[in-house]
């Protein structure tokens, strides 16, 4: 028990410690009132992504996202609890491993996961098309994404485990998050239907299209 307290401490110590150089570094209490707004509105547009135009016809993104909604499409979980439950190994090895991912990572992490569950019942509020939905959820879903990664902040995710896996084998990390989405939407295809697989390869071709264009520096 001790362990885990001295654990905890020492995660809160850092955290504290890391603040407190963004603050004298980068531009002090105006840095944390920016990012908090840009998790915020990121995340309030990954969530209407999802909720509005993903879940109605059961549509997935890749990664972390995409297997909180096959576990949610299949046994209705909630889709936030999912993504906090999956990424709880990832961000172990982020402390670890890769500790201002982890700090960059966490709030996106928690804060987008309690507005995908908080905005549950705009769910169905929109009926379009299925092809519309996909590409309309993948630009909010990418607008979110990519907003929030061009503040150097983002929800955590697979994309740890790719750079984990280049660090080990040199592989490009962005063949591996491509190789690793894939999987993820070929399972929730063969597990759910054929429509699915083919609007959520769309989804996340959009998804990548919106999230470049939002982190490029024009």
């Amino acid at each position: 028990m001790a362990n885990h307290l001295g654990l905890f401490h020492n995660m809160f110590n850092n955290l504290f410690s890391y603040y407190k150089t963004c603050i004298d570094t980068e531009g002090g209490c105006m840095y944390f009132f920016t990012k908090s707004l840009v998790i915020i509105i990121g995340s309030i547009s990954l969530s209407l992504g999802i909720n509005l135009f993903l879940t109605p016809y059961e549509i997935l993104d890749g990664g972390v996202v995409g297997l909180a909604l096959i576990l949610h499409y299949l046994y209705k979980l909630q889709i936030g609890l999912m993504i906090i439950i999956i990424s709880i190994p990832i961000f172990i090895i982020a402390w670890f491993k890769y500790k201002t991912y982890f700090y960059n990572s966490i709030h996106g992490l928690l804060t987008s996961s309690f507005i995908i569950d908080f905005l549950k019942p705009v769910r169905n509020l929109v009926q379009i098309d299925a092809l519309y939905s996909a590409i309309l959820g993948g630009i909010l879903v990418g607008f979110g994404i990519g907003l929030m990664l061009r503040f150097q902040t983002s929800t955590g995710g697979t994309d740890l485990i790719a750079q984990f896996i280049c660090d080990k084998t040199g592989i490009n990390v962005g063949i591996l998050i491509f190789f690793i989405d894939s999987i993820v939407i070929v399972i929730g295809g063969f597990l759910l239907s054929t429509s699915t697989l083919l609007l959520s390869i769309i989804t996340v071709l959009v998804v990548g299209i919106t999230t470049s264009i939002i982190t490029s520096r024009v």
